[in-house]
């Protein structure tokens, strides 16, 4: 999930994995699979940035548990 601001400077959380696109036409408007379309305060950049954070730290979480396995399985050899 990322954070968002509204036009009207409400907080908004999004799921990342249902943007389907964001474009500016003034304003930045996401675009979700599901066909809604939320515009926002954030720039196309602050965007594209925080769904890069939020994978990233998917990836992170699932990168320790994999390694946390694979110590676990070393332990029981």
């Amino acid at each position: 999930m990322i954070r968002v601001k509204k036009l009207n400077q409400a907080d908004l959380v999004v799921n990342a994995d249902l943007i389907e696109f964001v474009e500016a036409n003034p304003d930045v408007t996401i675009t979700l699979s599901t066909g809604n379309k939320i515009v926002v305060r954030d720039s196309m950049e602050d965007i594209i940035n925080k769904v890069i954070d939020y994978k990233a730290a998917i990836n992170r979480v699932l990168l320790q548990a994999l390694k946390e396995i694979g110590d676990l399985k070393e332990q029981r050899a």
